[in-house]
């Protein structure tokens, strides 16, 4: 037989996970770092398996397997990860090399980047995209990996887990999990959403990004730790009304526990003030309080507005409000006079100054205190005139 220097040769996290291979894979598989080709050989000895593709990052593996494994149903790739894989499957495989990287010559074999969980969490970033809507993963790691790192990664992809055996080997944990598609990212492709990517997340919410109708759309859900009551679906609802002001990204759909709208590219207002000249800055903040005066006269009170560091996108020449998870009605909103106050702060005057901007603290708290007594259009110009 033919040897190669590259091939993992298999240990008992190899074993442990052969067996489940061997109980779970069906239909159309994906062995991901096939390795010696241990997994891809279990799985097209099972009868409810049709094909097996099996893929390695090195291509003297695939040459070594194309030699000496010989099964019609398997078929050797040099790829890697899903680089040259296409289509959808029923069952993916992976053992993938979790060990911290402690040498400067990386082994491919074992190591999985310097903390050991980097190859993981590029592999979960881009699974769903090639799991059936009712696949499974099959994944082995070691706890020398992280455990908490790697099931955040799993949950951060709209997935959910069981553990199906766990063993103690010499000084780590090995443990074997079970992956598949959780209710809302079927719910979402349902809906005809691709390529759904975790961004970031908040006190209440966790943000996502998809592919919907040839465009780029964010989706956000409930953070699981929050105990807001309503806050997506409040959000949602102020969004559609807003849209008809043209103030918020656009709605495009929306169900029980998340909603989906377009995806705001661009610079956060803190930074788009850093970068930009006076000209473009005092278009901006006319924009910024022209919306917030449309939200006052509305008596809608957005919230926030005194901190909307991450609130305000400018997206080309336009600036977008952000979170409405707070909003509300009110008798006496401020989204003005917080903006105001935003703008008197110490690090906002010290940047505008550098602008060329100077904006008088104490006058600017006169005119917001005429403007909240009475909020008119007047009275806004005069802040306006103000910086």
């Amino acid at each position: 037989m033919n040897s190669c220097k590259s091939i993992y040769d298999h240990q008992e996290d190899s074993t442990m996970l052969e067996k489940w291979v061997r109980k779970y894979a069906k239909g159309k598989v994906l062995d991901v770092g096939t390795g010696s080709g241990i997994q891809a050989i279990a799985a097209a000895q099972n009868a409810k398996v049709k094909s097996v593709l099996a893929t390695d990052v090195q291509k003297d593996v695939i040459d070594y397997c194309n030699a000496n494994i010989k099964n019609h149903k398997i078929k050797f790739v040099h790829s890697d990860l899903f680089q040259k894989v296409r289509g959808k499957f029923d069952t993916v495989i992976f053992n993938p090399p979790y060990l911290p990287q402690e040498l400067k010559l990386k082994d491919l074999t074992i190591e999985g980047g310097k903390k050991g969980y980097e190859v993981i969490e590029k592999f979960l970033n881009d699974a769903n995209n090639f799991l059936a809507k009712d696949g499974i993963i099959l994944m082995v790691f070691s706890s020398l990996t992280n455990k908490e790192k790697v099931e955040g990664f799993i949950r951060n992809n709209l997935l959910d887990f069981e553990e199906l055996e766990k063993a103690h080997i010499f000084f780590e944990d090995i443990h074997i999990y079970l992956l598949k598609k959780n209710e809302l990212l079927k719910r979402l492709e349902l809906k005809d959403v691709s390529n759904v990517k975790y961004l970031t997340k908040g006190h209440r919410g966790f943000l996502f990004t998809g592919n919907y109708r040839n465009k780029k759309i964010a989706v956000k859900i409930k953070n699981p730790k929050s105990t807001a009551f309503g806050r997506i679906e409040n959000e949602a609802k102020w969004l559609e009304k807003l849209n008809k002001c043209k103030i918020g990204p656009k709605v495009c759909f929306h169900e029980d526990g998340y909603f989906a709208c377009d995806y705001s590219d661009g610079s956060l207002i803190v930074d788009y003030l850093e970068k930009s000249g006076k000209a473009k800055i005092k278009k901006i903040l006319k924009k910024i309080f022209d919306q917030a005066y449309k939200l006052d006269k509305s008596k809608i009170d957005k919230e926030e507005m005194h901190h909307p560091v991450k609130h305000i996108i400018v997206s080309g020449s336009n600036p977008v409000f952000l979170d409405f998870e707070r909003a509300h009605y009110s008798q006496s909103p401020k989204n003005v006079t917080q903006f105001c106050q935003f703008l008197i702060g110490k690090k906002i005057i010290e940047l505008l100054r550098g602008k060329g901007m100077k904006i008088d603290k104490g006058n600017m708290i006169s005119l917001a205190k005429i403007y909240k007594n009475e909020q008119t259009r007047k009275n806004l110009k005069k802040i306006m005139d103000a910086i």
